[in-house]
């Protein structure tokens, strides 16, 4: 029954959404830094080599992770907007995300191509003109997949760089906010998230679900190249 799944007749409230997604975060990043490779302390129990170029103090580590989580899961639900864009997008990160698995077990690897692969599988229905739609439900656990695999593997510090896009997407609405606040209705840009100037230019949502994805091929393929620098 349908009906006993809603709060209200709208859904959850706005102003629930956010404090519920910390609360389911908190056993995400207990579980992504207890497996990973670094050495925790406390209730944390965990070895091998430190997250890269983060303090692995457990008091501080911990909060961060669940901040990320957090943030990576609601910058894919802003960039998921126009017919396969973030669907291509994650499907990118997640494969890329095999490559940063440098010495993950198989069955990590295994779980991120599985995800990279249904994203793709789903970008046939999901391109435009879309006949089925990812909703919140579907973005927000991607972001959650995407955060926990990178703090997993001790490389939380190259997330933004591997979703950069989404990373952009979500700062052009912080910025027109403020901006909009600040200056007594002015805007930066024409419609956020970005991605809605660019159509609102005449740009076709399958030009700018491409010229995205590039951008997003790019920095994942950069977040790679640096995490097997460092490793």
């Amino acid at each position: 029954d349908q009906s006993k799944l809603r709060i209200g007749s709208r859904g959850i409230p706005a102003r629930l959404k956010l404090p519920i997604q910390f609360i389911l975060a908190l056993p995400v990043a207990y579980i992504a830094l207890a497996a990973s490779p670094q050495p925790c302390g406390g209730l944390l129990m965990c070895d091998g080599p430190h997250q890269y170029m983060l303090p692995f103090e457990p008091w501080l580590l911990f909060p961060l992770a669940v901040v990320a989580i957090v943030a990576t899961a609601n910058a894919v639900n802003i960039t998921d907007g126009i017919d396969g864009l973030a669907g291509g997008l994650s499907a990118i990160a997640l494969a890329a995300m095999v490559l940063l698995l440098r010495g993950a077990p198989a069955g990590e690897k295994a779980v991120a191509m599985t995800l990279a692969g249904a994203l793709v599988a789903f970008l046939v229905f999901n391109r435009h003109p879309a006949r089925v739609f990812m909703g919140d439900t579907g973005s927000l656990a991607i972001g959650y997949a995407l955060a926990a695999m990178a703090i997993q593997q001790g490389f939380l510090v190259l997330l933004p760089l591997l979703a950069l896009v989404f990373v952009l997407e979500t700062l052009s609405v912080i910025i027109q906010v403020a901006y909009f606040k600040a200056s007594g209705g002015r805007r930066v840009f024409k419609m956020t998230p970005i991605h809605y100037t660019f159509h609102h230019e005449g740009w076709s949502e399958n030009r700018i679900a491409l010229s995205f994805w590039g951008a997003g091929l790019v920095s994942a393929l950069a977040a790679a190249g640096v995490a097997r620098l460092i490793s």
